[in-house]
């Protein structure tokens, strides 16, 4: 019975060097979506052009897989479980805040792209699924700034709204993914 336990068990993984392999791999995605853009589909531009829209997936991919999951990782970290928590919350918000940025930056140039082409910008699955992403996202971001890192919250308010806030900021994060990869998957349709 204690082997069955044993082999059933999740593996014990150290924690630190598992966040730089997933670092790791995260830049790798990154360097890879922003080679495929950069060598061939044109490169970068604000012209309006298609290499306008290229900014479009390298941004998406830095600022909502790249640094919202660092964000998200932060309150996994085994120095923020002892100590100040304030440092760990700006650190969390400003990376999340960060990845914001990204987002709508990106959003801006895939924006500005259609309506240079003339293309209607909300036309598929994954335009859907990305902008309720970043909505989501937006409404996360402010209520975590307005019940975590604002004095005036209560700590009962505090303590009803942390698990909604980690079950939607790992729903976001999924959904990041998803949006990621469809995009991917679309544009390649549309090139092939």
């Amino acid at each position: 019975r204690r082997c069955h336990r044993r082999c059933t068990a999740m593996p014990d993984v150290p924690f630190q060097p598992f966040c730089a392999f997933l670092g790791a791999l995260g830049l790798l995605c990154l360097a890879m979506v922003g080679t495929w853009c950069q060598h061939w589909r044109g490169g970068f531009s604000l012209d309006g052009s298609s290499r306008t829209f290229n900014w479009h997936p390298v941004l998406m991919v830095a600022g909502l897989v790249l640094l919202y999951g660092a964000a998200a990782l932060v309150y996994r970290i085994p120095s923020t479980w002892s100590g100040p928590k304030l440092p760990w919350k700006v650190l969390h918000g400003g990376l999340a805040l960060a990845a914001f940025v990204l987002s709508v930056l990106g959003l801006a140039a895939v924006f500005r792209f259609h309506n240079a082409q003339g293309t209607p910008n909300m036309y598929s699955l994954h335009s859907w699924v990305g902008l309720a992403t970043v909505l989501l996202f937006s409404c996360q971001w402010a209520a975590g700034f307005g019940a975590f890192l604002l004095p005036w919250a209560p700590a009962w308010l505090r303590a009803l709204y942390k698990p909604v806030h980690v079950f939607f900021g790992s729903t976001i994060l999924m959904l990041s993914v998803a949006s990621c990869v469809s995009g991917i998957n679309e544009k390649l349709f549309f090139s092939l």
